[in-house]
């Protein structure tokens, strides 16, 4: 008995990515809720521009106390741009950023902006454009 291999002539489907890292912060509930339209944002910002995207879920009391450590996290993982939607993560992220000036920060809300927080003020429907824009501009440099 022969086996014959034959080379595949479909193209790989291994997407190589950008040494470039955008990252989420959310509420216990990851990418559902407040954070959804800033994940598909995200998203859309990777398939063009091949920059990875993930999130990291902040688990426990859901306070600003409890969710500074996931941003210092963040942080540590050398994350280029790092995003928060809810309340507890904008507030972690707004009064932690200071911390971190070679990262750059991004909240949705009305939050002041500091030299490394671009604020994404868009109505729910608006905000996954506008964080690809974001995600965009951050990679082009």
């Amino acid at each position: 008995m022969w086996l014959v291999v034959t080379p595949h002539s479909e193209p790989s489907r291994a997407r190589i990515y950008l040494a470039f890292t955008a990252c989420l912060l959310t509420d216990s509930r990851g990418t559902a809720g407040e954070a959804a339209p800033v994940w598909a944002g995200m998203q859309k910002a990777s398939l063009t521009t091949h920059a990875k995207v993930q999130f990291l879920a902040a688990y426990g009391p859901q306070t600003e106390a409890n969710a500074v450590p996931y941003v210092n996290t963040l942080a540590q993982r050398k994350c280029n741009v790092i995003l928060a939607a809810d309340k507890t993560s904008v507030d972690a992220v707004a009064s932690n950023a200071h911390r971190f000036p070679r990262t750059t920060f991004v909240v949705v809300g009305s939050q002041a902006a500091q030299s490394n927080v671009v604020v994404v003020n868009a109505s729910h429907d608006q905000i996954p454009a506008a964080v690809e824009g974001v995600i965009k501009k951050a990679v082009a440099g």
